[in-house]
């Protein structure tokens, strides 16, 4: 059984129609060439590098030590997947949840410069923390939210033990479509991005998905943010059944997602 490498993703939210499934969620479309997860749109994210754990890297919000008592895990470890959360965004989208002091964020990552750090970060030319030191930046960790976490089944040749964080599209930022890995990006609210998936427009894996449809009551940003803390956070694990032939879901999803199947006129969900 391959042993599930650490990874962060992000789920960048802005403000929508104000209704319910309103909410827009910020998605790439990996090139159908990936090893993993190829052809299916996601949200920015990606494995954490050796370096993203590094205790000089300039902080703000929660601190280490508390983050890793929310995600169960050290501070060291838990520095690495808060990190790689906003690394990965920067990497992905443009968008960097850091600025120059606790309360601030970044007004501009678009200029030639911004993008020749990028690339670098890409490349793993250069640690996050030394991009962040030498712009004389703090990551603001208060910006995110831990939302949850998923395990790729144990029948997966490549596996991740991936938390999913939620953040709000910071003031004057915009996203790029940046990433060599996609071929293409879309801000899309909630409920199109739903539909698409449930009329074959887009693919998407069970953790996109379930995570669309877990924001899709909210109408804000800060709606959604607000209520992280109060949801069961506790880690998805799919596993086939005894026939190996549908994925095995926690309840509370499988329950979900037969809503979600009832009211399409489905006979069974997705997976």
């Amino acid at each position: 059984m391959v042993v599930p490498r650490d990874a962060s993703t992000v789920v960048l939210l802005r403000g929508g129609d104000g209704r319910p499934g309103g909410l827009e969620v910020y998605l790439l479309r990996r090139d159908t060439g990936m090893a993993f997860a190829g052809g299916f749109c996601v949200f920015p994210g990606g494995g954490v590098d050796t370096r993203d754990d590094e205790a000089g890297i300039g902080w703000a919000g929660p601190s280490a030590r508390e983050w890793g008592d929310l995600l169960g895990t050290s501070p060291e470890h838990a520095r690495g997947l808060v990190c790689a959360a906003v690394r990965e965004t920067f990497e992905e989208s443009g968008v960097l949840l850091a600025g120059p002091t606790p309360d601030t964020v970044a007004e501009d990552t678009t200029g030639d410069d911004w993008e020749a750090d990028r690339r670098r970060l890409e490349a793993r030319e250069v640690a996050f923390s030394e991009v962040l030191r030498r712009r004389r930046l703090v990551l603001r960790t208060d910006l995110l939210q831990w939302w949850g976490s998923w395990i790729t089944p144990d029948h997966e040749p490549r596996r991740y033990d991936t938390r999913f964080f939620v953040a709000r599209l910071p003031g004057g930022q915009v996203t790029r479509d940046v990433s060599t890995e996609s071929v293409g990006v879309h801000w899309l609210a909630v409920r199109d991005a739903l539909e698409a998936v449930d009329a074959g427009r887009l693919t998407m894996l069970p953790p996109t998905y379930v995570t669309c449809l877990e924001l899709h009551p909210f109408t804000t940003p800060e709606d959604a943010l607000a209520a992280a803390s109060c949801r069961d956070r506790s880690t998805v694990e799919p596993r086939l059944d005894a026939g190996g032939t549908r994925l095995e879901l926690p309840t509370r999803i499988e329950a979900m997602l037969r809503v979600r199947a009832e009211r399409r006129g489905a006979t069974q969900g997705l997976w």
